[in-house]
């Protein structure tokens, strides 16, 4: 005897070997045997045998048209033999029966399953439109099918063509648009951003890049609308320093610049001068919430993304030759023993006499020639007495984190000539800079004193500020004026690039009021003793200038990757770091070399480029041969901090070239320090902070 049952949603048959009040012990075919329990069977039949009876009624179940037996079919509830009786005019054998059941069963647009062996036919109006939907479902399927076969052969389809942003960078998984593409790259094996830059939807690895990036933080684009700077109403003394700015040859948002005075008695004035976009830029204006919803200017080689519109940086920016509104911190000092006598904040305006920039000066002010006064050298009367006090002021804090800092690191600065859009019309040049230059440790040396001296003005004056700390390891980023350990200063504060660095710019609010108002400053600065707000700008600062760090280092990479191709190298020198690790010895680049033999740290050795990826921003390279040097060369110091721990790479490859160690307060240091003149390419990321209202 053999019995027709319903299990896990489908119809078997198989023979009945036992059977007890509830249930029957069942073989199938396959020879599984199964416990089926009584109401899951729903007829015995003898012959034929359950093999043939499944075949014959799957074919025979094909043959049934469904529109003819939902017409005869009863309008209620009812059961399939009931059914197979009216519809064979006979009572139904057990092949038809299962035939029916299996036709009726696998149709759910035209019958509604109540109940084992019971089903209702659909009303008119809901076949009507499952139907439809089926027909659409169809038809979507196949031309789904025609994109993913244009695609297969190299053909972007046209309808895609105007979604491939959204299908890079923020998917709807149920649009028929990503399915096609999601079948594609199952089908070609490779991944949506790889075949769409082979099916020409972007121009090249860097248009994806950029997409990518924009679409996260610029979603509604780059340009600014349209707006007119209010004025600076009051009327402003014009300062009589004459100062002068350095920066890099690019730098085009000139935030701050430097005089000096020598005085009576072996003292020396100093004037710390920073572009003041605060008395035009006001809290919850128009142009505040711009720079509030960017943070601060992006870097990347051969371009930026400004934090300010064009007509605040011309209206404030410190270039040459103009007055410009300028808060100034003057600081009159020993400059011997570096002893602080007085410091004056004035709002004022300044003419820069000359934009200097070190691309120029490097190579012709160095510590010998700052050392030599009767040496040769531009610029010699302000940049001597400059130079004398930034060593006395690097020393005292060295006293305080008692121990020197790691000036030694080599930079790379990133120069694209040519449409940085477009790699093919651009030419990169990457160029290797000390860090130890006198002109940076110049102007980074006078900028930490200023954002320390202003910082400790904002707390003594019980203004909140938003402040820099290190204590026992943690770097923090909070409204308390706390030590920051590394780099051996009371209090930091960021103040000295409001026109490039959100923070600076609400600190400088804070600054004016109490250069304004004195002791009564709490009470009419822009953000009050504990506003709740001030904490809500610091987690939205860290969070955007974490990403845009990523993206800086990401489009770095990118253009190492296009410096490799564009000179042609197919042999490339790079120091071992650690087990398979390496760095490229005239590229800020690291990547990984399968088979590389054990090799000391600091090693320099010869690979071959096998393959350049600037997708995936990767290089495949492999051994060539180990080369000998005298002395390892002084080419890797890069501190990486991360979380407050210094990247293990960096650290490496310290001690591979022979120097010291960076410790985590280095690293931390490191970063500090080149985030002291404002954001720019040459910045070591800062650590992660940890922050928490103060």
């Amino acid at each position: 005897m053999y019995v027709f049952y319903e299990d896990d949603g489908g119809f078997k048959a198989g023979s009945i070997l036992s059977e007890t009040d509830a249930s029957l012990q069942v073989e199938a075919a396959s020879g599984k045997r199964s416990k089926v329990k009584k109401t899951s069977a729903l007829f015995r039949f003898e012959k034929p045998s359950p093999e043939a009876l499944m075949r014959e009624a799957e074919t025979a179940a094909n043959d049934i048209d469904l529109e003819f037996l939902w017409e005869c079919a009863p309008k209620e509830e009812f059961d399939v033999p009931q059914l197979a009786e009216e519809y064979f005019g006979h009572k139904p054998s057990p092949t038809e029966q299962a035939t029916l059941l299996l036709r009726v069963h696998g149709s759910p647009v035209y019958f509604h399953r109540r109940g084992k062996g019971r089903y209702r036919p659909a009303p008119a109006d809901i076949l009507a439109a499952a139907l439809a939907a089926v027909e659409k479902k169809k038809r979507q399927a196949e031309q789904l099918e025609i994109w993913v076969e244009e695609m297969a052969n190299g053909v972007l389809p046209d309808a895609l063509r105007s979604h491939v942003d959204a299908l890079l960078c923020k998917p709807d998984k149920n649009t028929q648009e990503w399915k096609a593409l999601d079948l594609a790259c199952q089908r070609l094996r490779t991944q949506p951003a790889r075949l769409l830059l082979d099916l020409g939807a972007f121009p090249h690895a860097l248009a994806i890049h950029k997409r990518r990036f924009l679409s996260e933080e610029f979603p509604r684009g780059i340009a600014f609308p349209a707006g007119t700077l209010p004025t600076v109403e009051r009327e402003l003394p014009l300062s009589d320093a004459e100062a002068y700015s350095i920066d890099d040859i690019t730098t085009t948002e000139i935030d701050d610049a430097l005089s000096v005075r020598m005085l009576d008695d072996g003292r020396i004035r100093v004037g710390v001068h920073i572009a003041a976009p605060g008395l035009a830029v006001t809290r919850d204006s128009p142009y505040d919430l711009l720079a509030r919803a960017r943070m601060s200017t992006v870097y990347m080689p051969g371009d930026k993304i400004p934090m300010q519109p064009d007509e605040v940086i011309a209206a404030f920016s410190l270039d040459a030759g103009k007055p410009v509104p300028a808060l100034s911190l003057y600081v009159t000092a020993d400059l011997v023993s570096g002893e602080i006598f007085e410091t004056e904040t004035r709002i004022e305006r300044v003419v820069v006499k000359e934009n200097l920039r070190h691309n120029l000066l490097d190579e012709h002010v160095t510590e010998v020639a700052l050392d030599d006064p009767t040496a040769e050298m531009p610029h010699g009367e302000l940049l001597r007495p400059l130079w004398q006090f930034a060593q006395v002021l690097n020393n005292k804090r060295a006293e305080v984190r008692g121990k020197p800092e790691l000036n030694n690191r080599v930079e790379f600065s990133f120069y694209v000539d040519g449409n940085p859009d477009e790699p093919s019309e651009a030419v990169v040049r990457i160029v290797q800079r000390k860090r130890n230059a006198p002109l940076d440790r110049m102007v980074a040396e006078y900028m930490i004193m200023a954002n320390s001296l202003w910082g400790g003005q904002l707390a003594a004056a019980g203004v909140p500020g938003i402040y820099r700390s290190q204590q026992a390891g943690r770097v923090r980023m909070s409204t308390a004026a706390l030590p920051h350990e590394a780099m051996g200063v009371p209090q930091y504060a960021w103040h000295t690039s409001p026109l490039r660095r959100y923070v600076d710019l609400v600190n400088q609010w804070q600054l004016i009021a109490v250069a304004d108002h004195g002791v009564s400053a709490r009470l009419v600065a822009p953000y009050k003793p504990r506003e709740a707000e001030l904490f809500g700008v610091i987690g939205a600062f860290e969070g955007k200038y974490s990403a845009y760090s990523d993206f800086q280092q990401t489009m770095e990479r990118y253009w190492c990757l296009r410096w490799l191709q564009q000179e042609q190298l197919t042999r490339l020198e790079a120091v071992v770091l650690r087990d398979d690790l390496v760095r490229l010895k005239d590229a800020p680049f690291f990547t990984r070399v399968g088979g590389l033999p054990t090799l000391e740290r600091g090693q320099h050795v010869m690979l071959e480029i096998i393959d350049i990826d600037d997708l995936e921003l990767r290089l495949e390279a492999k051994f060539i041969d180990v080369i000998q040097t005298d002395t390892p060369d002084a080419i890797e110091d890069e501190v990486e901090p991360e979380t407050a721990e210094v990247d293990s790479a960096g650290a490496e490859a310290a001690q591979a070239e022979g120097e010291p160690v960076p410790t985590n307060e280095d690293a931390v240091l490191v970063a500090e320090t080149d985030a002291a003149d404002g954001p720019d390419l040459t910045d070591a990321p800062l650590p992660d902070d940890q922050n928490k209202p103060a």
